[in-house]
């Protein structure tokens, strides 16, 4: 079961992804999108996506997984973080995340260190790609963890956009594209329409969830 809360926050089974909520996109409360979460995941250190990972952590009693220095920072404010690194795979929870590459800048604030930014494989089916332009090794993870799902920032500006994704597609062959990180904010608004055109041009599925609407895949 996958549902979006806009920008990069998905919840994937029992798993929430980058708890930027609210957002622009979604203002729905605590208590729906949590519910049936067991594990919290931070792809790296901006706010927009760090999000509120500490307040929920700590009001849902629910493990958060990042980086060794996010996990860090946030067992120094009382959080319940599990650290791991490009590569790794934990399982936590009844859930299965394996860290991945991604490129992209990952600092929490001007003076803290969040180490690198990251990607992950969620229960060996779906990859959340986290922010990052298209790099060479998408063809690695493609290959090695053979991902149906992919979850693709396609905004542009700070993420690839939407040529770049198509070109992450190519690398990837996953059956199943879900853009994200995207029409958030002016800076990253995009042709939606455009981008499910091209896409399914490649021969992949794209779906655009409703914000909060689970999604059976």
């Amino acid at each position: 079961m996958i549902t979006w809360y806009g920008h990069a926050c998905f919840k994937v089974d029992n798993v929430l992804i980058d708890p930027f909520v609210p957002n622009p996109l979604c203002n729905l409360p605590y208590d729906i999108i949590m519910e049936g979460v067991d594990v919290i995941a931070v792809t790296h250190g901006h706010a927009d996506h760090l999000g509120n990972a500490e307040e929920l952590s700590k009001i849902y009693n629910v493990p958060v997984v990042a980086n060794h220095e996010i996990s860090v920072y946030l067992s120094e404010r009382g959080v319940n973080a599990e650290g791991m690194n490009i590569g790794g795979t934990i399982e936590i929870n009844g859930a299965k995340l394996t860290m991945v590459k991604a490129e992209h800048s990952s600092d929490i604030s001007p003076t803290i260190s969040g180490g690198v930014a990251a990607g992950y494989i969620i229960n060996d089916r779906v990859y959340h790609a986290g922010d990052t332009g298209v790099f060479g090794d998408m063809e690695l993870i493609g290959e090695i963890y053979a991902p149906k799902i992919a979850l693709l920032p396609i905004g542009g500006r700070y993420t690839m956009g939407i040529d770049e994704a198509l070109v992450a597609i190519e690398l990837l062959y996953p059956e199943i594209v879900i853009p994200m990180h995207y029409n958030t904010f002016p800076l990253i608004e995009v042709d939606i329409n455009e981008f499910v055109k091209k896409a399914e041009a490649l021969g992949v599925e794209v779906i655009i969830p409703m914000i909060g609407e689970p999604i059976d895949l």
